[in-house]
């Protein structure tokens, strides 16, 4: 796919360096020239112009690009008006940064494809990882229920996977669980996968599947229910 990013900041940058990782087409484009300097040698092509004037917009492949992404933060305005700017000029598909609440509702009102909040996410994933003590993956379904992804529990290990749906964990559900296994690559080398657990004989009754250390799961519930289990969890045994 081809990606036009307009704000090459920190945010703007990794996410364009990380496109064009994947084999995807990035232009980039900001009006600091610092910003332009820092990125040219590592997407296909960049512009250093101000995307707050409507006169600036047409000398970019708009019509020639899969997506938008406004990335710019810190400028709200500039953020606002180049997402303005860029439905007037009929672009189909925008992805716009919101850096706070107020911005995100702002956004909201030019019904775009996804507005994008990578400082809230990854404060709600470095939450999350400081109550577990390990490293999570979080994924926001609406206002009050996330999936998270997260490393078997220490007060789990050694509960029947059934034990552990009948229970309903505590108010929370698990959707799949993986576990590492022993493979080998193509040059013969061992290395550890996970390995997705069958968990439907364990639904229907079978106690002998049990939650192992290096076991990962993958959980749904409400954010009460999170805070609930997590204070489970610091409990004696």
């Amino acid at each position: 796919m081809k990606y036009l990013i307009i704000g090459l900041g920190i945010y703007g940058s990794n996410l364009a360096r990380d496109l064009t990782a994947l084999g995807h087409e990035v232009v980039g484009v900001d009006s600091c020239h610092n910003n332009v300097e820092n990125i040219k040698d590592y997407i296909s092509t960049v512009y250093e112009t101000d995307t707050t004037e409507e006169s600036a917009l047409q000398v970019l492949p708009l019509k020639n690009v899969d997506l938008v992404i406004v990335a710019i933060g810190e400028n709200f305005g500039a953020s606002i008006k180049t997402v303005a700017l860029l439905k007037k000029a009929g672009v189909a598909h925008i992805y716009a940064r919101a850096i706070d609440e107020l911005h995100a509702a702002i956004l909201e009102s030019f019904d775009l494809d996804r507005i994008l909040t990578p400082e809230q996410r990854a404060a709600s994933d470095l939450t999350h990882e400081m109550e577990l003590g390990a490293d999570v993956e979080t994924l926001q379904v609406d206002e009050d229920n996330v999936v998270v992804k997260l490393n078997a529990p220490a007060r789990l290990l050694g509960m029947p996977y059934k034990l552990l749906d009948e229970s309903n964990t505590y108010g929370l559900r698990v959707v799949a669980a993986t576990r590492p296994t022993e493979a080998r690559n193509v040059l013969g080398m061992k290395r550890m996968r996970p390995e997705l657990l069958d968990l439907s004989a364990a639904l229907e009754g079978d106690e002998s599947l049990k939650v192992e250390r290096g076991d990962v799961l993958t959980v749904f519930g409400s954010k009460g229910a999170f805070r609930d289990f997590y204070r489970h969890l610091d409990r004696p045994v």
